[in-house]
């Protein structure tokens, strides 16, 4: 379960307000989408999930925890339930599809054997088996984004972030990711996506979260996009 209980976040640079007073709650296994216009609040929402800032006000629950008042090693391993994928690949150009999966596995602590396990049988799952020895500038946009996705998942995380997966794909590919996405989740993962495409949240037919000016203006169980 994630909470967010009355979540404020405020910025003193220049004095902008980020979040106001935002309570949401998602529970496992769920797939939820976050829509607004840019400055609507989506970034900073994500942020706070990743503790990569904290709420000026409020708090972020996982699983009762208040993940803002972790300690140093539980942050750690918190952040390993979590895998992220990002509009821009944010792939290791020196290293293959294979050693890119690999190094996420090595930053868990993972044995070399597991590797070599988890990594083919991770890239059958985003069907990017044959570009295993690939390095990203002899793939496609799709093919970074399945290795991204690959990369994400292959610690069996308990939440998927993708923020604006499909930003930067054309048509076809961002089919084929949204269906990736699907599936993760139909396999009892979290997924929250956060996306500017209107024909990705129509053709979903999942929760739907409206954010405005740092509010939820709309939550919607099987929502289209409305803005």
């Amino acid at each position: 379960m994630i909470y967010f209980d009355n979540v404020s976040k405020h910025y003193n640079t220049d004095n902008s307000v980020a979040l106001d007073q935002v309570t949401l709650s998602i529970a496992p296994g769920e797939f939820v989408s976050v829509v607004g216009h840019s400055g609507a609040g989506k970034t900073t929402l994500l942020k706070l999930l990743l503790v990569e800032e904290g709420p000026t006000e409020g708090a972020v629950y996982f699983h009762s925890s208040d993940i803002h008042q972790l300690r140093r090693k539980h942050l750690m391993s918190y952040r390993q339930r979590i895998g992220t994928v990002f509009q821009d690949f944010r792939l290791l150009p020196n290293r293959t599809t294979y050693e890119n999966i690999a190094f996420a596995m090595e930053a868990a602590g993972r044995l070399d054997e597991e590797i070599e396990a988890d990594v083919p049988h991770v890239l059958d799952l985003v069907d990017l088996r044959e570009k295993m020895w690939s390095f990203p500038g002899e793939l496609s946009g799709g093919e970074r984004q399945r290795v991204a996705i690959a990369r994400a998942i292959v610690n069996q995380p308990d939440l998927i972030i993708a923020d604006e997966p499909t930003g930067n794909l054309d048509p076809i590919n961002t089919y084929e990711i949204v269906q990736i996405l699907k599936k993760i989740n139909d396999l009892g993962t979290t997924v929250i996506l956060t996306t500017h495409n209107k024909g990705v949240i129509d053709s979903l037919g999942k929760r739907v979260i409206t954010m405005d000016t740092g509010r939820i203006v709309r939550d919607d169980a099987t929502g289209r996009y409305v803005l």
